[in-house]
C-alpha cells in the first residue's frame, strides 16, 4: 500500500503558536466566533481590496474585531479553559468596544476640531485600551510581550530612576498615553498596519491554499522528487517543509501541518523518533526564511528598512536555499551513517499522475511570485493569488479539491483565526517601537556595545546572535522579529552591517530558537508527534542546523548573497554560494561526526577551522579553508583505505 496520501488535507491554523484558541467553544458561542472570523476576514478584504478606507479607521476596526475573537476563543486563564463563557470575556469584550469605539468616532473631533489637544475623557479611554490589548496579548502569546511592553511604559514614565546609559529625563503620563494611542507611532503604527494590510492579505491566501489541498500537493511531489534517496523521507520532510512554511511562515504550524505526514514516515525507514522529531522541527523552522512569506516578517521588514517587499524576497533566496542546501547535507549524511535507504519504488507517487490531478494548484504560487518580481504591491499579489486558487480548483480535474461556498467559508474562518496571534502581538509591540524611538534607548545600547567591543565586528556578532535567541524564546513568528530588529538590528548597522544584512542577521537567529533549547516550540511540538523526548529533540535539532548557524555571519561578510553591493555580478555571487556551500559542507562533516567512516578528532577540529574561514571573503581566507579541507579529506580518505583493506571493510 502506498505510503502518502493524494487527498486534500484539511486546513490547519496558519500560526499555532497559541493555536487558534483552547477554550471548548460549543452552541451559540461557536456559532458566533464563526460567524465573527468570517466578517473579520471579509472586512480585511472590503477595505484592502474594495474600498479606500483611511488608515486609521482600518486599524481601528480590525483590530477591535481580533481582539474580541481573541477574547472568545482564549479563555481568562486555565481555571476557566474548560468553561464557554464567564464574566471576564464579557468585561472584556464591553472595554474593547467602549475604548476603540469611542476613539472610532471621536477621530476626527480630536485631530481637526480639537487640534489634537487631548481631554480627560480621551485619556481615560486611551488608558482602558492599551489594558485590553495587554490582557489579549496575555491570553494569545503569553506573558512576555504585554510584560516587556508594560517595562516600556514604566522605562517611559520613570526614566529619571535608571543609573547610567539608561536613564532620561522621563515622560508625563498625559503625553505617553496620547502617543501610544491617539497616534501612528504606537498601538496604530506601523506594525499594525503591516498586519492589517500585507500580512492578513497572505494568511487569508495561504488559508484558501491550504483548504484547497496545496499541503497534500506539496507532499506528494516531495515524495516523488526524493523517496527514493538514501534516508528518502528525511529529504521529503525538508521539502515538503520548505513548500509549506514559505506560505505558512510559521514554524509551530509547518510542524503540525507537514509533520504528521513526515515523521511517521520517517520512522518507517528506521530513523529513530528523536532524530526524526528533529529533522521536522529544522525543516519546518527554515520556512520562517523561506520566501515569499518569511513568518510576515518580510512585509515588516521593508516598512523597517524603507525599501520594496520584492528587494526582500529576492535577498532572502540564496541564504534560504543554503539553509536547506545544509540541512539536506546534514541528513544525507546521517543516513549513510546509519545505512538507511530509500523508500520503495511501488510506494512513491508518479510525478506526472499528481500534476495531471492537482498540478494547476501550483499556478497561484506562480502568479503571486510572478506578479510580485513585476513590481506590484504584496496586497495586490496575494488577491491575485486567492482569485487564481478558486479559478484553478475548478479546473482541477480533481474535483475534491474544488473550492465550494463551505470551503470558501473555511478559508475565511481560519484566516480571521490565524491573525489573532500576530494582529495583537504587532498591536502591543508598536509599544515598545514607540519607547524606543521616545527614549533613544536604542541608539545608546548601540553606541555603547560597540564602543566596549572596540568594534570588533565578530564579538558584536556573538553577542547579538545569543542576544536575539533569547529574546525570542516562546514569541511567535513575527513578533520574534519586530523585538530583535527594534532591540538588536541598531547595535549592528552601528558597528557599520549594511540594514539589511543585520535585519536578516537578528531575524535568522530569532527564527532558529523555535529548535533552540531550553524553550524551542518548535522542536517540542515535533517531539510530540514523534513521541520522544523533547529536550533530545531540540539538541538534535541544533546539531542538524548547525551548519545553518554560520549562514547569518556569511551574508554580514558577504552582502553580496542578499544580492546587494555595488559591485554585485554574477560571477562573484557564485563564487560566494560555492565558498559557502564548501564550508557549510564542512561543518556538517564535523558535526556529523562522519563522512566515508566515522571522523577523526582533528580531521573535525580541521573541518570546523576550514568553515570558519570560508565565512569571511578573500582570497587567503579562501585558501586557507581549502587548505584546511584538504588536510582534513586526505586524512580521512587514507584511514578510509587502510579500514577497507581491512577484514569486514570500511563499514
Amino acid at each position: 500500500m502506498s505510503t502518502h496520501s493524494s487527498s486534500p488535507q484539511p486546513a490547519v491554523d496558519l500560526d499555532k503558536e497559541a493555536g487558534a484558541g483552547n477554550r471548548p467553544l460549543s452552541g451559540v458561542y461557536l456559532q458566533l466566533a464563526t460567524v465573527l472570523a468570517i466578517v473579520i476576514s471579509a472586512y480585511a478584504i472590503y477595505a484592502n481590496a474594495l474600498s479606500n478606507t483611511q488608515e486609521f479607521y482600518r486599524n481601528t476596526t480590525f483590530l477591535s474585531g481580533i481582539l474580541i475573537l481573541g477574547f472568545i476563543l482564549f479563555p481568562f486563564s486555565a481555571r476557566y479553559a474548560t468553561r464557554s463563557f464567564n464574566r471576564w470575556d464579557y468585561l472584556f469584550i464591553i472595554l474593547t468596544l467602549v475604548s476603540y469605539g469611542y476613539f472610532y468616532v471621536n477621530y476626527l473631533d480630536l485631530h481637526v476640531v480639537r487640534k489634537s489637544i487631548p481631554n480627560a475623557t480621551d485619556y481615560v479611554m486611551a488608558a482602558i485600551g492599551i489594558g485590553v490589548l495587554f490582557e489579549a496579548a496575555r491570553r494569545t502569546t503569553g506573558y512576555f510581550i504585554p510584560g516587556l511592553a508594560s517595562f516600556a511604559i514604566l522605562y517611559a514614565l520613570f526614566g529619571q530612576y535608571f543609573m547610567g546609559i539608561f536613564g532620561h529625563g522621563g515622560f508625563s503620563v498625559e503625553r505617553l498615553l496620547y502617543r501610544l494611542f491617539m497616534t501612528g507611532e504606537g498601538i496604530f503604527g506601523i506594525t499594525l498596519s503591516t498586519a492589517s494590510t500585507a500580512i492578513v492579505v497572505f494568511i487569508l491566501f495561504g488559508a484558501f491554499l491550504s483548504v484547497s489541498g496545496a499541503t497534500a500537493l506539496f507532499n506528494d511531489l516531495a515524495l516523488a522528487a526524493a523517496g527514493r534517496r538514501r534516508g528518502g523521507p528525511a529529504q521529503v520532510a525538508v521539502i515538503s517543509s520548505a513548500l509549506t512554511g514559505s506560505l505558512s511562515g510559521s514554524a509551530v504550524a509547518n510542524v503540525a501541518t507537514t509533520g504528521t505526514f513526515t515523521i511517521p514516515l520517517m520512522k518507517s525507514i528506521g530513523l529513530s523518533s528523536r532524530f526524526a522529531g528533529a529533522v521536522e522541527a529544522t525543516a519546518s523552522t527554515g520556512g520562517m526564511i523561506m520566501p515569499p512569506i518569511m513568518g510576515a516578517a518580510a512585509f515588516i521588514m521593508a516598512g523597517f528598512l524603507g525599501i520594496s517587499y520584492t528587494t526582500i524576497v529576492i535577498a532572502a533566496i540564496v541564504p534560504a536555499l543554503l539553509y536547506y542546501a545544509a540541512l539536506i547535507m546534514a541528513i544525507d549524511l546521517e543516513a549513510k551513517k546509519q545505512g538507511l535507504k530509500g523508500i520503495n519504488k511501488e510506494n512513491i507517487p508518479q510525478v506526472r499522475a499528481v500534476l495531471k490531478a492537482r498540478g494547476l494548484l501550483l499556478l497561484p504560487l506562480v502568479i503571486v511570485i510572478g506578479t510580485l518580481l513585476l513590481g506590484k504591491t504584496p496586497i495586490y499579489a496575494g488577491f491575485l493569488g486567492i482569485i487564481a486558487i478558486i479559478v484553478a480548483s475548478w479546473l482541477t480535474p480533481d474535483s475534491s479539491v474544488r473550492m465550494t461556498p463551505k470551503k470558501i467559508a473555511l478559508a475565511l474562518n481560519d484566516a480571521a483565526r490565524g491573525s489573532i496571534q500576530v494582529t495583537i502581538a504587532c498591536a502591543a509591540i508598536g509599544v515598545i517601537i514607540c519607547v524606543v524611538t521616545m527614549t533613544g534607548i536604542g541608539s545608546t545600547l548601540a553606541f555603547n556595545i560597540v564602543a566596549m567591543t572596540d568594534n570588533t565586528l565578530w564579538m558584536i556578532l556573538l553577542v547579538v546572535m545569543l542576544v536575539c535567541i533569547v529574546l525570542s524564546m516562546g514569541l511567535p513568528s513575527t513578533a520574534l522579529y519586530i523585538v530583535v530588529a527594534v532591540t538588536v538590528s541598531p547595535i549592528l548597522i552601528k558597528a557599520g552591517v549594511l540594514p539589511l544584512a543585520a535585519h536578516f542577521f537578528v531575524f535568522w537567529f530569532g527564527a532558529l530558537s523555535n529548535i533552540t533549547p531550553p524553550v524551542a516550540l518548535a522542536s517540542y511540538t515535533a517531539a510530540s508527534i514523534a513521541r520522544a523526548d523533547p529536550m533530545q529533540t531540540s539538541w538534535d535539532a541544533v546539531r542538524l542546523a548547525l551548519p545553518g548557524f554560520i549562514i547569518p555571519f556569511i551574508l554580514v561578510y558577504n552582502p553580496m548573497l542578499l544580492m546587494q553591493g555595488d559591485d554585485l555580478n554574477p560571477l562573484s555571487v557564485l563564487h560566494m554560494v560555492i565558498s559557502a556551500l564548501v564550508g557549510i559542507y564542512a561543518l556538517s562533516i564535523a558535526s556529523a561526526n562522519f563522512w566515508l567512516i566515522k571522523t577523526h578528532w582533528l580531521e573535525r577540529v580541521l573541518f570546523t577551522a576550514a568553515a570558519i574561514l570560508l565565512i569571511k571573503p578573500g582570497l587567503m581566507t579562501d585558501l586557507g579553508g581549502a587548505a584546511l579541507i584538504a588536510a582534513a579529506a586526505a586524512m580521512h580518505l587514507l584511514r578510509y583505505k587502510q579500514r577497507a583493506a581491512l577484514p569486514g571493510g570500511a563499514s
